[in-house]
């Protein structure tokens, strides 16, 4: 995780609103994502995860890079779960909640006995993973795994939930530094 520790450090923070604010090429694909960062993330995902899944699960929009990488190395399909609707039958609404916004995201192709791991870039807040988390209980499908590339530490609505996420790396970020864990 050479890369992905270097990349954290030289990663600008932003003052957004009195939240310092990390700007990451994995969180924001800004400043742009070299391959080598990417597939450095993918390997580490890999060794992490339980791979015997039926489907690769991934927010939008930050985690579809990592997730598609993902399947293309692993053959499992992705369900990315998208900010519209389609109004496709079996569509699962959910609402997110995260520490600067809220929506709906809406899940589709996750049935009920279908094995998932949920990837995702960051896990900050954890208002999206754990409403993720709720809607996969709801359809039924069995979560048998969460990876997150990057952890903010600190107390998250994922802790709420009956999972735990496995991290890459964990880090805070204070007086506009990031510090690795």
């Amino acid at each position: 995780m050479d890369r992905l520790r270097e990349s954290l450090h030289e990663a600008p923070i932003i003052d957004k609103d009195g939240y310092q604010y990390l700007v990451h090429p994995i969180s924001n694909g800004v400043p742009m994502l070299e391959p080598e960062l990417l597939r450095e993330v993918v390997v580490g995902v890999t060794r992490e995860a339980d791979l015997d899944v039926d489907k690769i699960v991934a927010p939008e929009a930050m985690g579809i890079h990592i997730a598609t990488a993902l399947s293309l190395q692993t053959d499992v399909p992705l369900v990315v779960i998208r900010k519209r609707e389609y109004g496709l039958e079996g569509e699962v609404a959910l609402h997110q909640t995260t520490g600067y916004s809220e929506s709906e995201m809406y899940i589709n192709d996750v049935e009920e006995g279908d094995r998932v791991l949920i990837v995702d870039d960051l896990l900050s807040t954890g208002g999206t993973l754990a409403s993720i988390c709720d809607a996969m209980d709801e359809i039924g499908a069995e979560i048998a795994d969460i990876v997150v590339v990057i952890r903010k530490l600190g107390e998250t609505a994922l802790d709420e939930t009956d999972y735990e996420a496995t991290s890459l790396i964990d880090i805070t970020v204070e007086d506009y530094e990031v510090t690795i864990h």
